[in-house]
């Protein structure tokens, strides 16, 4: 069956928003990743149209949406959304997050919970975890090193060659370029002054959360992304868990079929 996306864009006060449309029936809203946009949905919007009305934006900054020169932070993020959700006149729906879209979902819920049915939150950031600051302190030099010492590290590729540095400056710019495309996320989980950061994070918060909720998380992915999952699930009273035992860490894209089964109970239980 093949099935048709409607592609659509509206200007808020924020920007102008592009997303992905396809559909009848449930509202339910998916927020995608730090690393990627709301393409990242399509394969489980295919999966859920019959019973969902799916509507996939790309974040503000993020993909064919506006990408002004403002300071970004979570609750631009979360005001950018109500606004959309309004222009859409969805008085209520179900939210969908993966990863950095998950933290906006969670702290929508917390600011506007009578907007929303459920939520499902797919190896969600926005709480600590062991490990994460260093984790976040190599990308933020990589992000913000200057381009002199990337052409001094490409002119002196044989001498690095010949240490057998090679794979290893490699992949630290091949995760450059990563960061450097996706400027918006890097602003929003480790490119901003640390006290703003973790006066977004959510642990204090997360008890306040009353709507169902579901979290899914690959048990192939790293340790830090486990340790946040379990973070949630440990502080949400209304919560379900739900560990993917092959999944890793790009659940809507590794696993659309695992996880549109998974959306799907949840809604229709």
């Amino acid at each position: 069956m093949n099935i048709l996306f409607r592609n659509s864009r509206r200007k808020l006060s924020q920007g102008v928003l592009f997303w992905r449309e396809v559909g009848s029936g449930i509202p339910t809203v998916f927020l995608h990743g730090a690393w990627n946009d709301g393409s990242e949905w399509v394969s489980i919007m295919e999966i859920m149209a019959q019973n969902n009305h799916c509507f996939a934006p790309d974040l503000l900054g993020f993909g064919e949406s506006a990408h002004p020169n403002v300071h970004y932070s979570i609750d631009l993020q979360v005001e950018c959304l109500s606004h959309f959700l309004e222009a859409l006149k969805l008085e209520k729906v179900y939210l969908v997050g993966n990863s950095l879209g998950a933290w906006i979902a969670a702290s929508y819920a917390l600011k506007y919970p009578e907007q929303i049915y459920g939520l499902i939150l797919l190896a969600p950031e926005g709480v600590t975890a062991e490990g994460q600051e260093e984790y976040w302190q190599k990308r933020r030099r990589l992000f913000n090193v200057s381009p002199l010492i990337i052409k001094f590290l490409r002119f002196i590729r044989p001498l690095i060659k010949l240490i057998g540095w090679e794979e290893k400056i490699a992949a630290d710019l091949d995760l450059r370029k990563t960061l450097l495309q996706y400027s918006t996320a890097c602003q929003l989980l480790f490119n901003r002054k640390q006290p703003e950061i973790e006066a977004e994070l959510l642990e204090k918060n997360l008890p306040e959360i009353k709507v169902p909720c579901l979290i899914l998380q690959g048990g192939e992915d790293d340790a830090i992304a486990i340790s946040r999952s379990n973070t949630y699930a440990r502080l949400i009273p209304n919560i379900q868990l739900k560990m993917i035992a092959h999944g890793e860490s790009n659940l809507p894209e590794s696993c659309a079929g695992v996880v549109a089964e998974a959306i799907g109970d949840f809604i229709n239980q």
